[in-house]
């Protein structure tokens, strides 16, 4: 007797997003922690962009909500009040050469790898009919008419969009490519 496979989305974007986590980890090799809150400069001049500090930080807003929004308990995952001010989409990166706005670059990668491992497991067990739903979000569903796009952007395309951003700070700064 053959079972029938109810669970074909979710592998499908827990692949693309283990390939980020990937990504993640060698971007973050060679970082020197004191740096890692640091904008870019050439020369003297910096360069307004994110770093890494406010980019991992930024993306660890995300996995918790698609832990949630398949049922599962994300209280885990969770970002802090601070966090979540620190980080939102309407933050403001600032230069840290002192550190003393953001967590360390240990306490924001910890947070970063454990909520995105949270939400991939998350994806990776889910039925497809999860991802079939309508998005609740009556801002996002515009965008994203199912909680499968909107799942597969946060842990697809926005994550893959900010490690590109992450990948050129690292070059500004002189690093090779990850």
């Amino acid at each position: 007797m053959s079972t029938v496979n109810t669970s074909n989305i979710g592998p499908i974007i827990a692949d693309s997003a283990n390939l980020g986590l990937a990504y993640a980890q060698r971007l973050l090799q060679a970082i020197p922690p004191e740096r890692f809150a640091m904008m870019a400069k050439v020369g003297q001049d910096r360069i307004e962009a994110n770093h890494p500090a406010f980019l991992l930080g930024h993306l660890s807003l995300y996995p918790c909500r698609v832990v949630a929004q398949l049922g599962l308990d994300a209280s885990a995952v969770e970002p802090t009040a601070e966090e979540t001010e620190l980080f939102s989409k309407d933050a403001q990166c600032v230069d840290d050469p002192e550190g003393k706005i953001y967590p360390p670059m240990d306490v924001i990668s910890e947070r970063f790898f454990a909520a995105y491992r949270a939400a991939i497991d998350a994806v990776a067990q889910a039925d497809d009919d999860a991802f079939l739903r309508e998005n609740p979000s009556e801002a996002m569903r515009a965008k994203f008419a199912t909680m499968g796009s909107m799942h597969a952007f946060y842990l697809g395309g926005h994550l893959m969009l900010h490690l590109g951003q992450f990948s050129t700070w690292r070059r500004a700064i002189g690093l090779p490519p990850a």
